[in-house]
C-alpha cells in the first residue's frame, strides 16, 4: 500500500558495508601473497585466490558506483567516496599485477625481501580492515583512524626500505653472475610490490582527509 510512498524517500546506501568488504578481499588477497611469496602450499591455488579477490573487489567497486549514483543521503561527499574505494581498489589490482608477473615468469623462488613485503602488505590491510568499521563515527574515531593512517604511511616507507635493499642485491648478483631475464623478472616483481605499498599512502591520505572533513 505504501509501496510508492517508499520508493520516493531519499535512498541511503551503506557505503559502509561495501568499505568493509572491500577490505575483506584485500586480506583475502594479501594473505595468498605471503603463503606464495614465503613458498608455502600450492602455487596455482594461491595465484587463483588472489584473481578471485580482486573478482570480488572488482564487484564491490560496481556496487559502489550503482550506489553513489542512486543515493540521495550520503554519509560523505560522492568524490570522497569514490577517491577512498578507488584508492582500495588500486591495492589489489597491483597485487593481482603481482601475480599475474608471477605466473607469467614462472616464478617458484622469491628473496627474502619479497616475502618481508608481502607480509608488510598484509599488516596494511589488517590496518585498512580495522579502519573501515570506524568510519561509522568519525567524530569519536578521528584519534583512532588518525593512528591508523600514520601506521599505514609506516609502513609504506618499510616497504621502500625492503624495495631498494632487494633490487641492490638483485644488481649485485647480477653483476657477479649475468642473468639479464632474471634481473628483468625481479625487477618486475619489485615495481608492483611497491606500487601496492604507494596505494596504501593513497589510502591514508583518502582516510585522512574524511577525518578532517567529518571529524
Amino acid at each position: 500500500m505504501f509501496g510508492w510512498f517508499q520508493r520516493l524517500l531519499p535512498h541511503s546506501g551503506d557505503f559502509y558495508v561495501l568499505f568493509e568488504r572491500h577490505s575483506a578481499s584485500l586480506i583475502g588477497a594479501a594473505e595468498a601473497l605471503v603463503s606464495l611469496t614465503g613458498g608455502e602450499g600450492e602455487r596455482a591455488a594461491h595465484l587463483r585466490t588472489i584473481r578471485d579477490q580482486e573478482h570480488a573487489a572488482d564487484e564491490v567497486i560496481r556496487e559502489t558506483l550503482h550506489e553513489v549514483r542512486q543515493t540521495f543521503l550520503a554519509p560523505f561527499d560522492r568524490g570522497a567516496i569514490t577517491s577512498l574505494i578507488g584508492s582500495m581498489d588500486d591495492t589489489i589490482d597491483e597485487m593481482n599485477k603481482t601475480a599475474s608477473a608471477i605466473e607469467l615468469f614462472e616464478v617458484r623462488e622469491f628473496d627474502s625481501q619479497m616475502a618481508q613485503i608481502a607480509q608488510l602488505v598484509l599488516d596494511a590491510c589488517r590496518l585498512i580492515a580495522e579502519a573501515m568499521p570506524q568510519l561509522r563515527d568519525i567524530e569519536r574515531n578521528g584519534r583512532r583512524l588518525h593512528e591508523l593512517t600514520a601506521r599505514l604511511v609506516k609502513l609504506e616507507g618499510e616497504v621502500d626500505v625492503l624495495h631498494d635493499t632487494g633490487m641492490k642485491a638483485v644488481f649485485q648478483a647480477q653483476k657477479a653472475s649475468p642473468d639479464p631475464l632474471g634481473f628483468m623478472v625481479s625487477r618486475e616483481i619489485y615495481k608492483h610490490l611497491e606500487r601496492i605499498a604507494d596505494a596504501f599512502e593513497d589510502v591514508a591520505n583518502e582516510i585522512d582527509s574524511l577525518v578532517i572533513d567529518h571529524g
